[in-house]
C-alpha cells in the first residue's frame, strides 16, 4: 500500500491557492474530494477554453483539480452542516481545508473547533490571504503587489510587474503542503490533530529573507533591475544571432574562463577581474558582451559556456519546456472517460511513488457534483433521498 492512499481529505476550496495544494495532496495518492456549493461553484470552472462544451468544464479550471473527487454541498444551514459533519466521520476524514473568509467559518459550521469536536485528531487547514484574524480579501497580484514582489520585477526604470506565474498562491500552497506533512507526521508521533492557518501574504513575504535584512537592517534600497541581478555581474539575458541566452556568473574564476574564450579578449579588463568591479560598470559591461553574443548563434554560445563550465540556458518557450530532456516521461497526464479528452501537467517537485505506481496518470478533473451519489451513497443516501436533498438545495 502507498504511504498516503488512505488518507483522506475534505476541501471547501475554489479559485487556485487552496486546489493546487489539494491537487499536490491527490499526487501523493490522498482521496481528495472538492466541496462546492450546488448553486454557486468554483469560479474558475467557467474561465478558460470551453473545449468540452460542457458548463463548468472549461480549461482554467482542469490543472489544479485532475486526480480528485467533487461533492456539492450548502452550509448555510444547519442541515447541511449536520451532513458535513456525518461525512467527516462516515468517511473517516483526516484533513479538512478551506480558503473561505474567515468570518464565515463559524457561519458555515467549519470552524476548526467544531470540527475537532466531530473527530478529535482532524487535521484543520484555512488558507487565507492576511491570516485568521483578516477578513480583507486577495488574490495573487494583489498579494504580489502587497509582499514587495511587484517593486522587485521589472525593468530599472520601468513599472512594477507581476510573475509569469500566480506566485503568492503557488508558494502558500506548498507552504500549505509542508505544514500539512508535518501535521500528520505529529499526528502519528502524538495522535494530536492540528490546526493550520495559512496567511498568503506572511507565505510570501518569507521568501523576502535579502530584501527585508538588507532595507531593514543597513538601509538598502532594493528594487527592480531588470535581468540584471542585485550582487553578481554578468547575469543577464543577452542576444544572439537567432534569439537570447541567459548567463549567470557566480565567480571571478569563471569570468575569467569566459575572457580566455575567442571574441571575449576585449573583455579581459583590470577593473572586471573582481565581482565588484563588474557590478560597478555593470551597463558597459552588459553592452560589451552583447556584442559579441550577436555574432554567434544561441547554439554555439550554450555548446562554448557548457564546455567551460559556465552556466547559460536557452530562454525556452513552455513548447520547448515540454520537449527538454529532462521532462522525457515525467508528465501526468489525465484522460476524461467520456470525451477521451487528454490533459497533461507536469511533475510535483519530487515524483511520488503514488504517480509511478499509477504511471503517471490521473483521474480527469471532476464534474461539479460529479461523485454525490458514490460519496454520499457510501453514507448510506439512495437516489431517492438525494433527490429530496437536491430539491431542498442541500446538495
Amino acid at each position: 500500500m502507498e504511504l498516503f492512499t488512505d488518507i483522506t481529505v475534505l476541501s471547501l476550496e475554489q479559485a487556485t491557492v487552496l486546489p493546487y495544494l489539494t491537487y499536490r495532496l491527490a499526487a501523493e495518492g490522498m482521496n481528495v474530494i472538492r466541496v462546492e456549493h450546488p448553486e454557486r461553484p468554483d469560479p474558475n470552472r467557467f474561465v478558460g477554453r470551453d473545449v468540452l462544451g460542457e458548463k463548468g468544464m472549461n480549461t482554467y479550471y482542469f490543472p489544479n483539480n485532475v486526480g480528485k473527487k467533487a461533492i456539492t454541498l450548502n452550509l448555510r444551514g444547519e442541515e447541511g452542516q449536520a451532513l458535513l459533519r456525518e461525512l467527516i466521520l462516515q468517511l473517516d476524514v483526516d484533513i479538512f481545508a478551506t480558503n473561505q473568509l474567515p468570518r464565515n467559518y463559524e457561519k458555515l459550521g467549519i470552524d476548526y473547533e467544531r470540527l475537532k469536536s466531530v473527530k478529535e485528531g482532524i487535521i484543520w487547514v484555512g488558507v487565507t490571504g492576511f491570516g485568521p484574524e483578516s477578513n480583507e480579501a486577495a488574490y495573487d497580484p494583489i498579494l504580489q503587489a502587497r509582499a514587495g514582489f511587484m517593486e522587485l520585477t521589472g525593468e530599472r526604470d520601468g513599472e512594477p510587474m507581476v510573475f509569469g506565474l500566480p506566485m503568492a498562491d503557488l508558494g502558500a500552497s506548498e507552504h500549505g503542503y509542508g505544514q500539512i506533512m508535518k501535521a500528520l507526521y505529529k499526528r502519528v508521533a502524538t495522535g494530536e490533530g492540528s490546526r493550520i492557518d495559512i496567511s498568503m501574504f506572511q507565505s510570501a513575504v518569507s521568501w523576502m529573507v535579502n530584501p527585508v535584512l538588507l532595507t531593514k537592517s543597513f538601509g538598502d534600497k532594493i528594487t527592480r533591475r531588470g535581468n540584471t541581478h542585485e550582487f553578481f555581474a554578468p547575469v543577464s539575458v543577452y542576444e544572439t544571432k537567432d534569439g537570447y541566452v541567459y548567463i549567470a556568473i557566480g565567480n571571478d574564476r569563471q569570468w575569467q574562463t569566459i575572457t580566455e574564450q575567442a571574441g571575449f579578449e576585449g573583455l579581459s579588463k583590470e577593473e572586471y577581474k573582481t565581482n565588484a568591479g563588474r557590478i560597478a560598470d555593470v551597463q558597459r559591461l552588459n553592452e560589451g558582451i552583447n556584442r559579441v553574443t550577436r555574432t554567434k548563434t544561441t547554439a554555439e554560445m550554450v555548446e562554448l559556456f557548457n564546455s567551460i563550465g559556465v552556466p547559460i540556458s536557452t530562454v525556452s518557450t513552455i513548447e520547448e519546456v515540454i520537449g527538454d530532456p529532462h521532462m522525457k516521461g515525467k508528465l501526468i497526464s489525465s484522460k476524461d472517460s467520456r470525451t477521451g479528452t487528454e490533459v497533461f501537467l507536469p511533475p510535483p517537485p519530487v515524483i511520488t511513488p503514488y504517480l509511478e505506481s499509477v504511471n503517471m496518470q490521473l483521474p480527469f478533473p471532476p464534474r461539479w457534483g460529479e461523485h454525490n451519489e458514490e460519496i454520499y451513497g457510501a453514507l448510506g443516501y439512495d437516489a431517492q433521498k438525494l433527490a429530496k436533498l437536491k430539491e431542498a438545495g442541500i446538495i
